[in-house]
């Protein structure tokens, strides 16, 4: 049987908006799982995956600046895989709509 290629890759992100445990929907290991099954049945590539407790609602998301990064300098295009919005504050807002992604 011929194995499929990937149909793009992408980077994986999941992020719990408070450092409370009981305060979370859903958490990042059940994200993870989630999103790694949805890329799974698409044939989506993961090529890194980026984890953080931190709100969307102020700047300053460590995992989530490395993730923009790694997205910049890749030599191939890459989506990005997230269960969670990505961000919550009209600043960064305005800096995802200055990055070509």
């Amino acid at each position: 049987m011929k194995e499929l290629k990937p149909k793009s890759q992408c980077v994986l992100y999941a992020r719990k908006s408070t450092e409370e445990d009981d305060q979370q929907i859903m958490s990042i290991e059940a994200q993870l799982f989630e999103l790694r099954e949805f890329a799974e049945r698409e044939r989506i590539e993961i090529v890194k995956e980026f984890t953080e407790a931190k709100s969307a609602k102020k700047p300053g998301r460590v995992e989530f600046a490395k993730m923009l990064s790694a997205i910049e300098t890749s030599k191939k295009p890459l989506g990005i895989l997230a269960w969670h919005p990505l961000c919550q504050s009209p600043l960064c807002g305005y800096l995802h709509s200055a990055q070509t992604l």
